[in-house]
C-alpha cells in the first residue's frame, strides 16, 4: 500500500527511465510496445491504442498494484510529453467523468458497526468530523441486506464539487481512498471513501446500478461548458432587455420634449394674457378717471342750471308781486312751479348723493378688483364704471321726470337711448368676462395636468436634489429615533421609534380629531395650531419638543394639503428656499438633469 506521495516518486523515477531511453516504447514509427507488461512485452500497439491501453490501466477499479499504476502513469505522461506523435483522441485523465450531484461512495465491512444503520446517523457522525452533506443513503440489497456502501450526497453547484474534493482528500490522507480501496486485501472496519466516477458509474454493482438510476455523468469541462452556456444565456436576455429600456427611455425622452414645448408654448400664452390684461386694466383706470371728471362737470353745469332757474323763479315772483295784476290761478301756478322747482334741487341731491355712493362703492370694488388680479391673475373689464354711468343716466332720468318743461322730452330720449346702449355694451362686456374666466380655467386645469405629470416622472426618478417630490403630510422618523435611543436599549430602540412613528400617524390620519382652530387676522381667516388640545399638551409633556414640531408640522402640511382625507399628498417642492416650486422651475431643473444623464455622443 503506498501513499500518494510514493505513488508521484514512483511515477517520477518511472518517467525519467523512458525519457532516458533506459526502458524502449517506440519500435518503429508506427509500432510501440508497453515495456511495463512482461505479459504482452511481445504485442506491438500503434500510439493511440497504446496511450488507451496506458489510460485504461489507470483508470481500471481492478488494477490494485499502485507500483504498476505508477509505471503506466509514467507511460501516459511521457508518451504526451516526449514522444511527437501527436494529440490522443482520447478523453484527458485530468478531466474525469463525475456523477451528478457530487456524490461520495463510502465502505465499511459488515462488522456491526455502520450494517443497518440509518443514513441521518452515518451524516451526523460526518458532521460531527467537520463536513456538512445534504444526506447520505446506505445501500440495501434485498438478499443480502445492507451492502457496506452507502452514497454521500453535497450538491450539484461548484461549491459541492469543492466540499466533496475536500472530503475524498480526507479519506485519501488518511490511505482510506479508492486506490487504496482496490490494492487492500484485509479492509477491516476502516471506512474508504471516493467521488464516484466512470468507472463506478458503468460497474455491474448495486452502487453502480443506484448511480445508473439517480442521473448521468458529466465532466469538469462539461460542467463548465454548461455553465457558460446559461452565463450567456443570461447576458444575451439582460442585453435584449437593455435594449427594451433604451427603447422605452427614447420614448420617454420624446414625450418629455413634447410635453415641456407644450409647457413653454403655455407659459409664454400666460405671459401674453398677463400683460395684456395689465395693459387693459391700466386703459380701464384712465378711462373711469377721465368718465369721473366729464360726470363732475356735468353736474356742476345741473347744478348751475338748476341755480339760475331758481334766480329765474324768484325774479319772475318780485315781478308779479310788483305788478299786483296775478290772480290766484297764476299765484297757484307759480307756487306750483316754486314747489317742483324744490322737488327738483332734492332729487337733483339725491342723485349727488346716489353718485357719491356710487364713486366710493367703485372704488372699494375697484380695491378689490386689484387684490384678485394679485391672487388670481384674472381679467377684468370696466364693468363697474359702466354700471356708475348707467346709475348717473337713470338718475339723471329720475330728475328729468319730475321736471314737466316740453324742451327736455328731446334729452330725455336721448338719455334714453344712451342709457340703452350703455346697457347694452355693460352685457357685451359681461360677456367677454365670462369667456376670459372660462379660458382661464381651461389654461389653468392644463397646467394642473402638467404639474402632476411632472410630480409623477420626478418620482420614478427616485433623485433628490434642489427640486425634488416632497411627502406633504410625510411624519418625520428622526426625532422618534433619536428619543428612542435616548430611553430605550440599542437593540429595542428601532422598534420603539417605530411603534411610535406610527401610533402617531393614526392620529393624523383620525378625522374625529380636530387640534386646529380658525382666527381672523387683519380680515383674513387663519388656521392655528389649538394649544389647549389635550392630545397635543401630552405630546409635548411625554415625547419632547422635538416630535412635537414634527407632529405638528406633519399636521398642517395633511391640514392644507388636504384636510379633508388628511392623507399624505405629493407636491413639487424648493428643497432649497424651503418652499413650493413653481412649474416652471421643476421643468428647468428637470431639462438640466436629462441633459447631464443622457450619454455623451462617442467621439470619431
Amino acid at each position: 500500500m503506498y501513499s500518494r506521495r510514493e505513488l508521484d516518486d514512483l511515477e517520477y523515477r518511472y518517467y525519467c527511465e523512458l525519457k532516458d531511453g533506459t526502458r524502449k516504447v517506440k519500435i518503429s514509427d508506427s509500432l510501440f510496445r508497453c515495456p511495463f507488461c512482461y505479459i504482452d512485452r511481445k504485442r506491438d500497439y500503434n500510439f493511440d491504442d497504446l496511450l488507451h491501453h496506458a489510460y485504461n490501466i489507470n483508470g481500471s477499479s481492478r488494477t490494485k498494484d499502485g507500483r504498476e499504476v505508477a509505471r503506466h502513469l509514467a507511460l501516459e505522461r511521457y508518451m504526451k510529453n516526449g514522444l511527437s506523435h501527436g494529440a490522443p483522441r482520447y478523453p484527458q485523465r485530468r478531466d474525469p467523468l463525475a456523477a451528478r450531484n457530487d456524490g461520495l461512495i463510502i465502505y465499511n465491512e459488515k462488522t456491526g458497526k455502520f450494517a443497518g444503520e440509518s443514513g441521518s446517523k452515518i451524516r451526523e457522525e460526518f458532521v460531527s468530523k467537520g463536513f456538512n452533506p445534504h444526506k447520505v443513503e446506505p445501500l440495501w440489497n434485498g438478499r443480502v441486506g445492507f451492502t457496506g456502501f452507502a452514497l454521500v450526497y453535497f450538491g450539484s453547484d461548484w461549491e459541492a464539487f469543492r466540499k466533496a474534493t475536500m472530503f475524498e482528500k480526507h479519506f485519501e490522507v488518511n490511505q482510506c481512498g479508492k486506490r487504496d480501496y482496490d490494492s487492500a486485501r484485509d479492509r477491516g472496519e476502516e471506512l474508504y471513501g471516493w467521488i464516484a466516477k466512470k468507472d463506478d458509474y458503468y460497474s455491474r454493482t448495486v452502487v453502480g446500478d443506484h448511480l445508473r438510476k439517480q442521473g448521468d455523468l458529466k465532466t469538469v469541462s462539461g460542467k463548465e461548458a454548461e455553465d457558460q452556456r446559461e452565463a450567456f444565456t443570461l447576458v444575451s436576455n439582460l442585453e435584449n432587455t437593455l435594449e427594451t429600456k433604451s427603447t422605452d427611455l427614447e420614448e420617454i425622452e420624446r414625450k418629455y420634449k413634447e410635453t415641456s414645448t407644450e409647457l413653454q408654448r403655455s407659459m409664454k400664452e400666460k405671459d401674453e394674457m398677463i400683460n395684456a390684461h395689465n395693459e387693459k386694466m391700466s386703459s380701464m383706470q384712465r378711462s373711469a378717471r377721465d368718465y369721473l371728471a366729464s360726470v363732475k362737470n356735468e353736474h356742476e353745469k345741473a347744478a348751475q342750471h338748476l341755480e339760475a332757474q331758481r334766480k329765474e323763479f324768484e325774479e319772475r315772483e318780485r315781478y308779479l308781486d310788483k305788478c299786483q295784476s296775478l290772480n290766484k290761478t297764476e299765484r297757484r301756478k307759480l307756487q306750483w312751479q316754486k314747489q317742483k322747482n324744490i322737488m327738483a334741487t332734492e332729487e337733483q341731491n339725491k342723485a349727488d348723493e346716489e353718485m357719491t355712493r356710487l364713486a366710493k362703492q367703485q372704488q372699494r370694488e375697484k380695491d378689490e378688483l386689484r387684490e384678485r388680479v394679485k391672487k388670481l391673475e384674472k381679467k377684468l373689464d370696466g364693468e363697474l364704471a359702466l354700471e356708475l354711468e348707467i346709475e348717473r343716466i337713470r338718475g339723471g332720468l329720475q330728475v328729468m321726470g319730475h321736471m314737466e318743461d316740453p324742451d327736455l322730452k328731446e334729452e330725455i330720449e336721448k338719455t334714453k337711448a344712451k342709457l340703452k346702449e350703455k346697457e347694452e355694451e355693460s352685457e357685451y362686456q359681461e360677456s367677454i368676462l365670462q369667456a376670459l374666466v372660462v379660458k382661464h380655467g381651461y389654461t389653468n386645469d392644463e397646467l394642473q395636468d402638467a404639474r402632476k405629470a411632472l410630480i409623477k416622472s420626478m418620482q420614478e426618478l427616485t433623485l433628490r436634489g434642489q427640486i425634488s417630490v416632497k411627502r406633504m403630510g410625510a411624519l418625520d422618523e428622526k426625532p422618534f429615533q433619536k428619543l428612542a435611543k435616548e430611553r430605550y436599549p440599542a437593540e429595542e430602540a428601532d422598534v420603539e421609534a417605530a411603534t411610535l412613528c406610527s401610533l402617531w400617524d393614526n392620529h393624523l390620519r383620525d378625522s374625529a380629531w380636530h387640534p386646529i382652530k380658525v382666527i381672523q387676522i387683519d380680515g383674513i381667516h387663519k388656521y392655528v395650531l389649538d394649544e389647549e388640545d389635550e392630545k397635543l399638551k401630552e405630546l409635548k409633556k411625554e415625547l419632547g419638543d422635538e416630535v412635537f414640531e414634527a407632529v405638528t408640522q406633519a399636521l398642517m402640511e395633511r391640514n392644507e394639503y388636504n384636510g379633508s382625507g388628511r392623507y399624505i399628498v405629493p407636491e413639487l417642492w424648493n428643497f432649497k428656499e424651503g418652499r413650493k416650486a413653481t412649474l416652471k422651475e421643476g421643468v428647468v431643473y428637470l431639462m438640466q438633469l436629462w441633459t447631464h444623464l443622457k450619454p455623451k455622443p462617442k467621439r470619431k
